[in-house]
């Protein structure tokens, strides 16, 4: 039958046919496109639900020039990505925000500088239609990789990195203001009556680290040196930072750790060295990983951010863009950043 595949199943002819359009018309309403009207639109969708009529997706790319998935890209190793509840948070935003536009997430993760060749071949084999990356550190080649082949990319997190010719200093994200929330978390700290605060800081060569780290310094711009150490988002790093601290032999009162993982680090290395929290030593987190904060004993004092409406806000901003593409419009969308919030617990 010439309104059938091999196989049986229905073509785009027989949906044209059943519901009284074109073949163009059925194309624009299955692809997408706009300029149908209204009372068409149904009839074609209506002939799609009685013949069961899934697209060819080859097809449709040929007509959309868009494949319908997205790259995710994360600059860190596996055994990082599945051990910090931050990314997992980030990415179910993602997923859910590309689940409700009918688009298809593409997980591709950085072992080392050596996958980076491989996901440029990816990302330039025409795989997907953009591409979301965060966690990058300032020496990434990621951002290079994406303006040399022309990738549409959203990042999370405020860029590090020097622009590229003809970017003029536009890259588009999505972050929290990280700076903003450090300097609350101090004040906080000092108000209650903590004259000795330390840092453990996140990475320094990636900007959220780095922000908060300057919220620290805000608040406490005469502060020593010795008083702040740095960690590398781990519950690890951040009991080798909390031990080093305790090591100088400053003396301590609080400390404000830049994220919950550090914190709960932390937090057993005081346990061990004696000292109550927040009884001798005062502890602020950062994040608001309730699967982390909420379980530490005690509970942790945070600083919120809202990681999962970070990822769908990617996600907005990345189809946006391909939309605006599509109409011939190249403008960068404009960056967003996040309010945060303190989450008073027990630790602080």
């Amino acid at each position: 039958m010439s309104g059938q595949r091999p196989g049986g199943r229905p073509t785009l002819e027989a949906v044209a046919a059943h519901a009284g359009v074109s073949r163009a018309t059925a194309s624009r309403v299955v692809n997408g496109g706009d300029g149908v009207r209204s009372h068409l639109v149904e009839r074609v969708r209506e002939a799609v639900r009685d013949l069961g009529y899934v697209p060819n997706p080859a097809a449709r790319t040929l007509v959309t020039r868009r494949t319908g998935a997205v790259a995710v890209i994360i600059a860190e190793p596996e055994i990082r990505i599945f051990s910090d509840p931050f990314f997992s948070r980030q990415v179910r935003g993602i997923s859910k925000e590309l689940t409700a536009h009918d688009a298809q997430l593409v997980l591709l993760l950085v072992e080392d500088r050596g996958d980076y060749d491989r996901i440029e071949r990816y990302l330039a084999g025409g795989h997907v239609d953009g591409a979301l990356a965060f966690s990058l550190h300032t020496d990434d080649p990621l951002p290079a990789i994406t303006r040399r082949i022309g990738m549409p990319t959203v990042y999370g997190g405020r860029p590090g990195w020097t622009a590229g010719p003809g970017d003029h200093g536009q890259v588009a994200y999505v972050d929290a203001d990280n700076r903003g929330g450090a300097r609350e978390a101090v004040r906080y700290l000092l108000e209650q009556g903590r004259q000795r605060i330390a840092h453990i800081a996140g990475p320094l060569d990636q900007t959220s680290a780095a922000d908060r780290l300057s919220g620290y310094e805000d608040v406490l711009p005469a502060t020593a040196p010795s008083l702040v150490a740095e960690g590398d988002f781990t519950e690890a790093g951040g009991a080798r930072a909390m031990a080093e601290l305790l090591d100088r032999g400053e003396r301590i009162d609080a400390v404000f750790a830049a994220n919950d993982l550090m914190a709960t680090g932390a937090l057993r290395v005081l346990r061990e060295r004696g000292r109550t929290v927040p009884g001798d030593v005062a502890l602020i987190g950062f994040d608001d990983a309730e699967q982390v904060a909420e379980r530490a004993e005690p509970p942790l004092t945070t600083v919120r951010q809202d990681i999962e409406g970070m990822g769908r806000l990617m996600v907005r901003l990345l189809l946006g863009t391909l939309d605006a593409a599509r109409d011939g419009d190249r403008t960068v969308p404009g960056s967003v950043v996040t309010a945060t919030s303190l989450v008073r617990r027990g630790s602080a």
